[in-house]
């Protein structure tokens, strides 16, 4: 829940944008969003396995976003362009930090006390009931209009924030096994853990290759907005954002978490088939259909990647907590975020390079990738 309000693709860049803060400001949220709580994580990793308790990791997470999410309220209320621009960057960062931290703890914690072929429910029902919560506040927001009010977005993720803080309350209550034996931690740098990982370990390499076609689905939604503002119709409006990002999370969460119990890599490679399939088709809607088409096209479109992103998002969590056990995932999940957030700035640069030639060549070149990572995804052994 904390996720769909602290969100730097909605609601922050909103907030921004309405206080007159810099667009430069603005182009930073994503970056530091996601590849902040992904590039750490391998450096982690050796601190976290030498810790018997996961939870404990997790709890010290989850309570750092509370407090970040908190004084990113207070900047938003006492704050304004440059400046407040300035601090929910930074504060978004060590929020993104934190978020690293039970990134690989809930892993950990996941895989200790869930059963194999359980795990996909438990994500999937977690992303359902974040998108509730979220079309709920989605809904509101459309109701309320133009006229939703500052302080009430402040409010919002001040609920965040008390969000974390109940998470933390309630997984302190999980009873976590623990091994009797001491941690050892690794014997060498995290950087050459995560290298040697990739050179080394087939499945490992695989699954980052795999992942790393997959990022059509979170990459493309921005461009579709754009390119549907280049034909005249615009996807405005954060209630509408939310709608279709909690309606796609509250109805793919539960049935994504189902079929990735089933087959996690069969649900990752039908989720990139369909994300591909409908970037191509709002391409050649866009170029082709008249503009009464396109009217109801561009939203349902819209709300289809989100399915499909949440359709993959689970069934790749699930698919690394179910490929190894003990210490040997704590690396997989830092080594395979690390690079991940080095390859999400690299994929991120070159689609905005080529959206230099309009958004429908960056959507085009995701959707091809995609498709490449659909035969890829199939490829991989069952976990």
């Amino acid at each position: 829940m904390g996720d769909q309000i602290v969100a730097a693709k909605t609601v922050l860049p909103w907030l921004l944008q309405a206080a007159g803060t810099p667009g430069f400001f603005i182009a930073l949220l994503v970056p530091i969003r996601e590849s902040g709580s992904m590039l750490p994580q391998a450096a982690f990793t050796p601190w976290v396995t030498t810790q018997r308790s996961r939870k404990r990791i997790w709890i010290i997470g989850s309570l750092g976003q509370a407090v970040a999410a908190a004084l990113i309220g207070v900047a938003v209320l006492l704050l304004s362009g440059t400046t407040l621009g300035l601090a929910v960057i930074i504060l978004l960062a060590v929020l993104a930090v934190f978020r690293s931290l039970c990134s690989i703890a809930s892993k950990d914690v996941q895989g200790r006390t869930i059963a194999k072929g359980r795990r996909g429910v438990v994500t999937g029902r977690a992303a359902a009931v974040g998108g509730v919560f979220a079309l709920g506040v989605g809904l509101l927001l459309e109701f309320l209009g133009t006229g939703a009010p500052t302080w009430l977005l402040a409010a919002l993720i001040f609920a965040s924030a008390g969000a974390w803080a109940v998470a933390a309350v309630v997984f302190a209550t999980i009873r976590e096994p623990v091994s009797g034996q001491e941690p050892q931690g690794r014997q060498r740098g995290w950087w050459a853990d995560t290298v040697g990982l990739f050179a080394g370990d087939r499945l490992f390499r695989q699954f980052v290759i795999v992942r790393s076609l997959l990022l059509v689905t979170a990459l493309s939604t921005a461009f579709v907005v754009t390119l549907s503002q280049e034909i005249g119709h615009g996807l405005t409006g954060l209630g509408v954002f939310l709608i279709a990002s909690g309606l796609a999370a509250m109805l793919g969460g539960r049935i994504s978490g189902v079929w990735s119990d089933n087959s996690a890599r069969t649900t990752m490679s039908r989720g990139a088939l369909v994300g591909s399939l409908v970037i191509i088709a709002l391409v050649a809607s866009a170029q082709w259909a008249p503009d009464v088409v396109n009217a109801w096209v561009f939203p349902v479109g819209f709300f289809l990647l989100n399915l499909t992103h949440t359709a993959v998002r689970v069934a790749r969590k699930t698919y690394i907590v179910d490929m190894a056990e003990g210490d040997q995932r704590t690396r997989y999940v830092g080594a395979a975020n690390t690079l991940m957030g080095v390859i999400l700035l690299l994929v991120g640069a070159v689609s905005g390079v080529i959206a230099m030639l309009g958004s429908s060549a960056a959507l085009l070149f995701l959707a091809a990738i995609g498709l490449v990572g659909v035969a890829a995804a199939r490829r991989l052994p069952q976990a």
